[in-house]
């Protein structure tokens, strides 16, 4: 269970959804219950063979909020637009230290999803952010945070193309960023390339350092559930053997999106990080 505003959001996780369906509405009538202010639910079914159903149907309520503030910043938000929530919660410290840092930098922000970390870049006053994505319609949810905050719009920051193909463009005109963000998913293909998360989170960074400043920073992000903190902290260890990488400080999940301990066991330890979702912030150096 979620919150975003005033709307609950459930994922129902069941193998059978009929299962899930019961727990899902005694959840969310005791939420309901313990907080007056609630306006809508609804719960997204994972293994359903409806589309509807996996996006999340209206469990209560007349609609769904569309946008919410975080460290007072304005977020867009299409709670049914797909299986996940179109913004990321676990990275909430992230978009706070985005604001604090980010100050007269440049940023590119790959795999951007909805866009929410670059929106906080420019809170923070960052002076240019590329936003790229495969998907065009996740990138109109980030124009839409823009104009929720009074930020320009600037259509040629708004890329929808493929990473690798991105990424080698990028490289030959020669243009570098402050700061680069990389947040892939865990695992996907095109034909341009493949992202492997579990086993090539190295290949996908290594793709993203010549288009970092000297003195720049990268921040890489893995939230493959089966590979551990220490493998993570490894596979950056190694990149770093040349000197020209630092790892500068992890970002730690915030503990009311992890849950209590006792609920379960994480598939694989996350330490030295709290949570799969694993964030590094390193240094960059360039010949």
């Amino acid at each position: 269970m979620d919150l975003y505003a005033s709307t609950l959001v459930i994922h129902n996780y069941a193998d059978d959804p009929a299962q899930g369906k019961l727990i899902a509405e005694q959840g969310a009538q005791f939420l309901r219950d313990q907080l007056s202010w609630l306006r809508a639910g609804i719960v997204k079914t994972r293994n359903s063979e409806s589309r509807e159903a996996r996006r999340g149907q209206l469990l209560f309520g007349e609609r769904p909020d569309t946008k919410i503030k975080e460290h007072n910043v304005w977020y867009s938000v299409d709670l049914t637009m797909n299986r996940d929530a179109s913004f990321y919660l676990d990275t909430r410290i992230l978009r706070q230290w985005l604001i604090e840092h980010m100050q007269g930098k440049t940023v590119l922000n790959t795999f951007a999803y909805t866009g929410s970390l670059g929106v906080a870049a420019l809170a923070g006053g960052a002076t240019r952010v590329v936003q790229h994505d495969l998907n065009r319609q996740f990138l109109n949810v980030a124009k839409t945070s823009y104009t929720l905050n009074g930020f320009p719009i600037r259509k040629e920051d708004f890329i929808a193309a493929d990473f690798f193909s991105l990424g080698a463009k990028i490289k030959r005109t020669g243009e570098t960023f402050d700061c680069v963000i990389i947040d892939p998913p865990f695992f996907s293909s095109t034909s341009k390339g493949k992202v492997d998360q579990v086993h090539e989170s190295a290949r996908l960074i290594n793709k993203v350092r010549p288009l970092i400043n000297d003195g720049g920073t990268l921040i890489a992000i893995n939230n493959a559930l089966y590979v551990s903190g220490k493998e993570y902290m490894q596979t950056l260890e190694a990149l770093c053997k040349d000197g020209y990488l630092s790892v500068r400080e992890l970002i730690p999940v915030a503990q009311d999106f992890i849950g209590y301990h006792q609920m379960r066991e994480p598939i694989t330890d996350p330490s030295p990080f709290n949570h799969s979702t694993k964030i590094a912030i390193l240094d960059v150096k360039r010949k």
